[in-house]
């Protein structure tokens, strides 16, 4: 009999969640109400530094809006890594503005400073990285380019909650920042985003364009969107909110039983005073990336990921004649292990077992 399948992502979702939403079917008050303003000043004490945070139904509304709250639009070029999930260049591209692919650095996957300032022009209006697979870019080169060129920094912390750079949290870093809470996410509200900024006024926009450009109801101030969370999304948020910690603890001690057990394929780098959150475990698997993930499924009965095999810029909507060595490399090489806080000890040594049978064998 084989052994129970490991997948590569596991929600959890307990009875304080069940509970969380039952009190609000309860209470009849379903739609976006005072547990999502709870639930952002929550957001902002345990995760941005009391940072203005913005709840969204989406983690992509939660970019699109930040962008149009920032002034992002048509005749605007932003600059964005190729290799990430399309939500990124999806949301500039909805502005009206044209996302500018740059290419990645090796190291943790993220954009790479140097290759972002050979992409800024006349119209580049702003720079927004990826906190890939939930490690830091690297934000002090960010920051110098953006005050160097005179444009402004944003921040796709999707898959960052709590992650952090030098003690200082991502999310606090750009004009604003945008965390996902997808369910496969570190936390989750169900389906859902968070918004953070600094600045009063990208904050009020925010707040008018998820709510149809309303304040005061029938007070339309500007053409807006339906991206309000509901209260139901909220109470699971919170509860969330309460164990996220704990959960990253887990996620960086399983990844650290990988740094030191796996063999024979490249573990991921953590950057001297980053914190990484580990959303994955990325490896670069030397050969056959796509033979060896078959073989884990098949031959182990253990699932992984593949983030990402087709880059944005080759992407229909975005194809570009681009040059991305680094971008073309990683889509060809890496794959995400399951590092999830739900894996047993037993887990965690049958996911080392099988990727070092498979590195040794050349799969």
């Amino acid at each position: 009999m084989s052994p129970d399948f490991i997948p590569p992502a596991k929600p959890i979702i307990g009875d304080d969640e069940r509970r969380a939403v039952d009190a609000v079917l309860a209470s009849g008050q379903l739609a976006q109400g005072s547990e999502v303003a709870e639930f952002e000043k929550e957001f902002s004490s345990v995760l941005l530094d009391g940072r203005a945070a913005v709840a969204v139904n989406s983690g992509t509304s939660g970019l699109h809006l930040g962008l149009l709250a920032a002034g992002i639009g048509p005749g605007d070029e932003v600059i964005v890594p190729s290799f990430t999930f399309a939500a990124t260049a999806n949301s500039v591209a909805l502005t009206g503005a044209t996302p500018v692919f740059a290419d990645i650095e090796l190291e943790h996957y993220c954009l790479d400073a140097a290759d972002v300032e050979t992409k800024i022009t006349d119209r580049t209006a702003a720079i927004m990285p990826v906190h890939l697979y939930g490690h830091p870019f690297e934000t002090e080169a960010f920051d110098a380019i953006a005050n160097k060129h005179n444009v402004k920094l944003f921040e796709d912390a999707a898959q960052a909650h709590g992650a952090a750079v030098n003690g200082k949290k991502v999310g606090t870093f750009g004009d604003f920042a945008m965390f996902s809470l997808y369910p496969t996410k570190n936390m989750t509200s169900g389906e859902g985003g968070m918004v953070s900024t600094n600045l009063p006024e990208v904050e009020r926009r925010l707040r008018l364009l998820r709510n149809q450009g309303m304040e005061r109801q029938y007070e339309n101030e500007l053409v807006g969107f339906n991206a309000r969370m509901t209260n139901i999304h909220a109470a699971i948020g919170r509860v969330q909110l309460t164990k996220v910690g704990a959960w990253t603890r887990t996620r960086q001690a399983n990844a650290a039983f990988f740094d030191a057990n796996l063999e024979g394929i490249t573990t991921p780098k953590v950057a001297q005073g980053y914190e990484h959150v580990y959303h994955q475990y990325t490896i670069k698997v030397p050969v056959d990336r796509d033979g060896f993930a078959k073989a884990l499924k098949e031959e182990f009965n253990i699932g992984c990921g593949v983030y990402y095999p087709i880059p944005n810029h080759r992407l229909v909507p975005f194809a570009t004649s681009d040059d991305l060595p680094n971008t073309e490399e990683a889509a060809q090489s890496v794959l995400s292990l399951p590092v999830h806080p739900s894996l047993s000890k037993s887990d965690l040594e049958r996911i080392v077992e099988a990727v070092n049978t498979l590195a040794k064998a050349g799969s």
